[in-house]
């Protein structure tokens, strides 16, 4: 059995099934009416999960999914790193969060990130927080907006490096792709061919130093951890892109969803998107008429794998979707998705084994 938890915006959906079986699907929503913003979780036995939301907070279940708590953010007093100094026992200072993630290694530490611009560190599963100092006092900060609210800018995505715990990426929406080295002690911005406006990163735990990012400024992959970049764009016809996926089978193999422009990716009425595949070194390929929906009126999807070689879920506005031969061919699976969700963009997505 599989469970996949799409976020939106008004709601959390779990649901679980098997993915040969499409048609066999249960649906159960959970923080209804929340503003959610993002979603990771890890496959403990029940599942964890962490849920970032526009208004309230970071929300917290640890019974795979039936239940959901509202963690409090104050930090312990007196949490600091091993070597001290660049942790802080201040308080969140915005309710809005933005991205969260959780370490390969050591499932109980987590990162959140918020807007403005903060990342946060828990060491024990989210029961108490310390800021990790620095991010704004890199020199481009002053050059960070996002365009909606361009008094402001925040994190949309945080990677940790399979290979090195202490190796965090960082997606600044807008402005930067940003890393430290050393779990926060020192912070490193825009390396040579990064992208700037920096949507979502993925990392493979079969290559050490393999990382892609999808940016509203085109796609890019680094071999080296981020510390430089190269920009392959030949068949990208669409350079905002949104997701990114790589082939757990494959580090070669990677999927992107991208439009023209954000309006085309995010909104409903005006929405144009597509999914490309790459393998190699060479050109993308568009995937169309596959039985994933693209093109007029479908949104830009949101990918998730379980790990399992060629098998990823998409979400759009038009529902779930899996592939099995990575996007050679696509089933919808039968949830329950009412109809009002057509005019939603899904925030975020996790599939867990």
């Amino acid at each position: 059995m599989v469970r996949v938890s799409i976020a939106l915006r008004d709601r959390l959906l779990v649901c679980t099934g098997d993915e040969t079986e499409p048609g066999d699907w249960t649906t159960k929503t959970r923080l209804e009416g929340r503003n959610l913003e993002c979603v990771t979780a890890v496959p403990d036995a029940p599942a964890r999960y962490y849920v970032g939301t526009v208004a309230d907070g970071l929300f917290r279940s640890t019974d795979g999914g039936e239940t959901f708590v509202r963690l409090e953010t104050e930090f312990a007093a007196g949490t600091r790193t091993p070597t001290g100094g660049t942790e802080s026992d201040e308080p969140l200072e915005s309710d809005r969060v933005t991205a969260v993630t959780i370490s390969p290694r050591g499932r109980q530490v987590v990162y959140a990130g918020t807007e403005p611009s903060r990342i946060y560190r828990s060491r024990d599963g989210g029961e108490t927080w310390a800021h990790l100092e620095g991010l704004t006092d890199l020199p481009s900060e002053a050059e960070w907006l996002f365009p909606p609210r361009p008094q402001t800018h925040h994190v949309r995505w945080l990677e940790v490096d399979p290979y090195d715990p202490d190796r965090l990426y960082v997606g600044i929406e807008a402005g930067a792709f940003v890393y430290t080295p050393d779990g926060g002690e020192t912070w490193h911005e825009r390396p040579p061919g990064s992208r700037r406006d920096n949507h979502s990163l993925a990392t493979h735990p079969d290559r050490e130093g393999r990382l892609y990012a999808a940016a509203g400024d085109g796609y890019a992959e680094s071999d080296d951890g981020g510390e430089t970049w190269r920009r392959p764009q030949t068949g990208l016809d669409h350079r905002y892109c949104w997701s990114v996926v790589p082939d757990p089978g494959d580090p070669d193999r990677v999927l992107v969803s991208s439009a023209r422009s954000a309006s085309t990716a995010h909104t409903e009425s005006r929405a144009e998107s597509y999914v490309y595949r790459r393998t190699g070194d060479t050109s993308w390929d568009r995937l169309d008429g596959r039985g994933l929906p693209t093109g007029e009126g479908v949104v830009r999807a949101v990918f998730a794998t379980t790990g399992e070689p060629g098998l990823v879920y998409a979400v759009t506005n038009r529902g779930l979707f899996v592939t099995r031969d990575f996007g050679d061919s696509w089933d919808g699976i039968d949830i329950d998705w009412p109809a009002g969700l057509e005019s939603q963009t899904p925030r975020g997505l996790v599939a867990l084994p």
